[in-house]
């Protein structure tokens, strides 16, 4: 389970959060995977990790768990990695999805669903190079990495601008081209790409 909280703060970090690509393809990739979420943060059809990650990160995962193991010289270590990565990684996977998912819509939250809408709204609504983490208790992972913002300190700071996008300007041709080539597929009307290039 940590080994995937691990790696869900360094694939929002370091991955989705990249410097925008110049190349429409990666930059529409980014977007998918990504961007687009911020972009439009309460598209439902944008709010989950794409199977095209996913499935590669549970491969991943696996084989280098499995290659850990077998180096250690451990016995059954494919059976162990069958084992711990559905168990610890699928399941950690899905209650952040779970966590992610309530974080974005207006339903009755339990105290924790709550503390992590909370924080989950500083990242999307605040400061987007902060807070990478949902998952409840993933907040000591941004706290170890630096990525976490103290109360005091949260009041004080005014929102990034252009935080919807990712600090690049709303009619940045790469994004008005990745939203209007992806429109239909996420349900996107003319009106609110024409709004999230003026915002």
């Amino acid at each position: 389970m940590l080994a995937q909280m691990l790696n869900e703060y360094n694939l929002h970090r370091y991955v989705f959060h990249l410097k925008p690509p110049r190349r429409q393809w990666a930059f529409d990739l980014l977007y998918r995977a990504h961007y687009g979420h911020h972009d439009f943060p309460t598209n439902q059809k944008l709010f989950f990790v794409p199977v095209w990650v996913a499935i590669p990160m549970l491969v991943g995962n696996f084989a280098l768990l499995w290659g850990l193991l077998s180096l250690a010289s451990i016995p059954h270590s494919l059976w162990i990695a069958v084992a711990i990565v559905p168990a610890g990684g699928v399941l950690t996977f899905l209650g952040y999805e779970w966590f992610h998912m309530t974080a974005h819509l207006t339903v009755p939250k339990t105290a924790v669903e709550r503390h992590v809408t909370r924080l989950h709204n500083q990242h999307h609504f605040r400061d987007f190079s902060k807070w990478f983490h949902v998952s409840p208790g993933g907040q000591i992972i941004d706290r170890i990495m630096g990525t976490d913002i103290d109360r005091e300190a949260l009041k004080a700071q005014q929102r990034i601008e252009f935080i919807r996008t990712l600090g690049m300007a709303p009619d940045d041709p790469r994004l008005v081209s990745a939203r209007t080539r992806m429109a239909d597929r996420y349900g996107l009307t003319p009106d609110e790409i024409t709004r999230a290039a003026l915002s």
